[in-house]
């Protein structure tokens, strides 16, 4: 009786299944090295090239600056697209960008201006420290853009043009009137001789192409979107419990209670958050201080912050709950509670762990 001899594979099938196989790896890792490093990370990198720089040096470059993954498949890159030069000059990339997208722009060039400037305007600030920024970066004093943004002729004209200012800015009652309004990024100017104005109105043009989405729901009453925002700019740490502070904070209008925010009274007292307050000065009265008795059940005249995106959205869109408390520790983890006693002893329990944020 004959053996069955087992059929080995042809040499042909296997070379073709090698070569198969190394056509999926290399397509993946060809992918990948010219995708982004960062897709989620808009933070502008400057970039000089200069001049007699060769592509090599330049491709060296990029990968210290952490805005390519591999600087050889950037010469490769180079090479098979046929790009002619890529031009000396001062360029603005970003860690988001593919190797496509870097490659064009250092292609096309950009229009180099050694004298321009850099402002960048944080999420959570008030007007008083943009001031400083400006005051800082340009040859404009910080009276000098607070005393603009307190012009109520200028300030009417602005309304005039801007969907989300409205004459309830102008309350006598607000300290800034463009508190809240002044989109939070970084900007480029031409120079430090940038006007007050210029600044003002690039800064709320961003504003407004930033709300185009959200206009729809917040035309009926914009400022006190902006006004919410504001407050859990400052109270929450994240998209979610922002949501969830705004649910609780309609809760408390609801049921004629004060916010009980102590943000509020911070910005009422015109006070940098960096100590406790007195049992005196939370009681203080004015009109954004909503820990204050004669604030029941209403918000804040105006917004206390400058807000990110991410505020404005919980403001608008809410997570419903039936919650009325919530006390964050100093680790930013946020606890809600039902009642003024669970609320009570949750805070007992902070600060007997340690966890109290002072």
């Amino acid at each position: 009786m004959k053996k069955k001899v087992k059929a080995r594979p042809k040499p042909l099938l296997i070379i073709i299944i090698i070569f198969f196989l190394l056509g999926i790896f290399g397509s993946v890792s060809w992918c990948y090295f010219i995708g982004p490093v960062d897709k989620s990370n808009k933070d502008d990198v400057e970039v000089v090239i200069t001049s007699g720089m060769s592509t090599a040096q330049i491709g060296n470059l990029l990968k210290k600056k952490g805005l390519i993954h591999n600087e050889k498949v950037f010469k490769l890159y180079v090479k098979l697209n046929h790009v002619s030069s890529l031009k000396a000059s001062k360029y603005v990339l970003r860690k988001s960008m593919n190797l496509g997208k870097i490659v064009h722009s250092l292609e096309k060039g950009s229009n180099y201006n050694p004298d321009m400037i850099k402002l960048t305007f944080k999420e959570g600030l008030r007007i008083t420290d943009y001031a400083k920024v400006i005051e800082k970066g340009t040859n404009h004093s910080a009276s000098e853009f607070l005393q603009a943004v307190n012009d109520s002729t200028y300030i009417k004209s602005l309304i005039e043009k801007y969907w989300f200012l409205t004459d309830k800015v102008l309350d006598s009652n607000i300290y800034y009137p463009l508190e809240g309004y002044l989109a939070p990024d970084t900007y480029y100017f031409d120079n430090k001789d940038v006007s007050i104005t210029d600044i003002i109105v690039t800064m709320l043009d961003e504003t407004n192409e930033k709300l185009e989405k959200y206009k729809s729901k917040m035309s009926s009453d914009p400022h006190y979107y902006f006004t919410m925002a504001s407050i859990v700019e400052l109270e929450g740490t994240n998209l979610e419990n922002r949501k969830m502070i705004v649910g609780i904070f309609e809760n408390r209008l609801k049921s004629g209670m004060n916010l009980g925010s102590d943000v509020t009274t911070y910005y009422g007292l015109q006070v940098a958050m960096t100590s406790d307050l007195t049992t005196e000065q939370f009681a203080s009265t004015n009109f954004y201080n909503t820990r204050s008795t004669t604030m029941i059940g209403k918000m804040p005249i105006g917004p206390i912050c400058n807000s990110s995106l991410s505020s404005i959205e919980a403001s608008v869109e809410p997570i419903s709950n039936d919650y009325l408390f919530f006390v964050a520790d100093k680790n930013g983890k946020i606890y809600y509670t039902k009642t003024n006693k669970e609320h009570e002893q949750k805070v007992a329990e902070i600060k007997a762990n340690g966890d109290w944020i002072w």
